[in-house]
């Protein structure tokens, strides 16, 4: 079957929002709104252990013996595997609103490229990553976006958000994640460090600048182009005997770019 879905704009598509990510508040808007982390997996933390436990306790399912597992160990893993699945309900459900809300007010969405699989190695702060569901809200706002006509633009992963000022513009060489407020030394600003960081990301959208990218459709991401180069797409010297036929990828991370190295680049074939 068919069906037409009315296209919904924006209800203001000049206007610009940064959303600045984190783990004790969801995310911080330009506009100063800041959305709380609901903590889902925290809160069902406590019955899952004790579901765990008892689990434990019981006979379960031993591959090496070929036994079976016993009727209680099947009911309580059918609660353990109930409570997961309304832990992730309710966190998919705030993103849903989350990112409605972001796609229906404003036409640009100024996001982070975040290394999420690098943080995962804190083993402090890992489940609480893993808890919010950054990628999840990544995905959402560029889907939303693109069905509402709306941009989305994608921070630079070293873009620093957080150490420049969002009133003169000067960089900090350090900043440590434990100030939590930005002192500009220059200007002698002081903001919120995560409110700071959502103004910058929304003035990036009207910069020209490099560090940020408008996240548009690429076509075919696994299309390969042959190009002639004296060089490689990392800067990398090339091998011995320059001019040999180099494959790059036309597509990466949902963003159409081509490699020009060194000015010239051949047809794709």
């Amino acid at each position: 079957m068919e069906v037409e879905k009315a296209v919904k704009t924006a209800h203001h598509p000049e206007s610009t929002i940064g959303v600045d990510l984190g783990v004790t508040s969801l995310a911080v808007l330009s506009t100063a709104d800041v959305i709380a982390n609901p903590k889902h997996l925290e809160r069902a933390l406590r019955t899952l252990r004790r579901l765990q436990r008892r689990a434990a306790r019981q006979c379960g399912p031993d591959k090496r013996a070929r036994e079976k597992p016993s009727n209680r160990w099947r009911k309580t893993h059918a609660r353990i595997v109930r409570l997961h699945a309304r832990v992730a309900a309710a966190r998919r459900d705030g993103l849903h609103k989350l990112t409605t809300g972001l796609v229906r007010e404003h036409g640009t969405v100024v996001i982070e490229d975040l290394n999420v699989a690098g943080m995962l190695a804190n083993r402090r702060l890992a489940r609480r990553i893993a808890g919010v569901g950054w990628a999840e809200l990544r995905r959402q706002i560029e889907c939303k976006s693109g069905w509402a006509g709306g941009r989305v633009v994608v921070a630079d992963r070293w873009f620093p958000s957080s150490k420049t000022c969002s009133d003169c513009g000067a960089v900090k060489a350090k900043l440590r994640l434990s100030e939590r407020v930005f002192s500009c030394d220059r200007c002698g600003f002081v903001l919120d460090r995560d409110l700071n960081a959502a103004r910058n990301l929304a003035a990036l959208a009207s910069a020209a600048s490099c560090v940020g990218t408008e996240n548009t459709p690429a076509g075919n991401p696994g299309k390969t182009r042959i190009m002639r180069a004296t060089g490689t797409v990392t800067g990398r010297p090339a091998p011995v005997g320059a001019g040999q036929l180099c494959r790059g990828n036309s597509g990466r991370s949902g963003h159409g770019f081509t490699h020009f190295l060194n000015g010239s680049m051949s047809e794709p074939v």
